[in-house]
């Protein structure tokens, strides 16, 4: 069993991704959401609130895809980043104090439902920034499942005192270790030697074709161990590394043959 994410961000975020894009970034998802659709593979788009309140006439046909289900990814996506710089400093916490993680999550929570109609039950922050104040505050808000950070045995919901569950990624992620737009080999070894950075699944990116074979491997290991694969696919970074050629060649048939589940669904196969 898969469950498949993605994050959509507004482009008035400025991502690098975005600078290299011909095309705004939620147009993109549109593009790879027909991918699914016509695959019958479901997704879980987290979406941050601000996208809702600039480029609702691009997102409204992707929250009426029966394929795809709806969570939330911040408002601003931790921007403007001054405050949360200075508030790590002092803290060691990037999420900022309990009131202003509330106020991000509860008028994200209010626009989606506003727009759409629905209640979100699952939340991933931007980044996968993971802070002390995390699931108190969303289970306040009477959100499921928080699905931050990178755990490459990770295996299934993990229960927390709060009553939220976490459910971090145990398949290599895309963006953070694939070579693609600003992120050229010579940049990665710049970004390593500044920041030292790595997930559990080390420090190394790959071109597309080799980042696909690694996927597969991790999906079919899980498959073989009876674990629910939760993987993530940023549409803009497959877009940006071959036009979805190598995930319409190798990933997607092999997701179209398996069961895919929107997370919220796990919550029912609870023992």
């Amino acid at each position: 069993m898969i469950c498949l994410s993605g994050d959509l961000h507004h482009m008035s975020l400025g991502t690098g991704n975005q600078a290299h894009s011909d095309f705004p970034e939620i147009q993109i998802a549109e593009i790879y959401l027909k991918l699914l659709e016509e695959a019958g593979i479901k997704v879980t788009f987290f979406v941050t609130g601000r996208s809702f309140a600039e480029e609702w006439h691009y997102l409204e046909p992707i929250c009426s895809s029966s394929n795809v289900e709806i969570g939330g990814h911040n408002y601003n996506a931790f921007k403007p980043s001054l405050g949360h710089r200075i508030w790590n400093k002092l803290t060691g916490n990037y999420n900022g104090p309990y009131i202003c993680q509330k106020i991000d999550a509860k008028k994200t929570i209010e626009i989606i439902q506003q727009k759409t109609g629905k209640k979100i039950k699952v939340w991933r922050n931007h980044m996968y920034m993971h802070g002390p104040n995390t699931e108190k505050v969303l289970a306040d808000l009477d959100i499921k499942i928080c699905s931050d950070g990178v755990k490459k045995d990770s295996n299934g919901l993990i229960p927390h005192s709060t009553g939220i569950y976490n459910f971090p990624l145990n398949i290599i992620p895309d963006h953070e270790h694939l070579i693609h737009a600003e992120r050229t080999p010579q940049w990665i070894e710049w970004w390593q030697k500044r920041y030292n950075w790595s997930d559990d699944f080390g420090p190394e990116s790959y071109y597309i074709e080799e980042w696909i074979d690694i996927v597969l491997t991790g999906l079919k290991q899980n498959e073989a161990n009876g674990i629910t694969s939760n993987m993530i696919i940023h549409p803009i970074t497959l877009y940006l590394c071959d036009k979805f050629q190598s995930f319409k060649e190798k990933l997607l048939p092999w997701l179209a043959d398996h069961e895919t589940v929107f997370m919220s669904e796990l919550l029912s196969r609870q023992d």
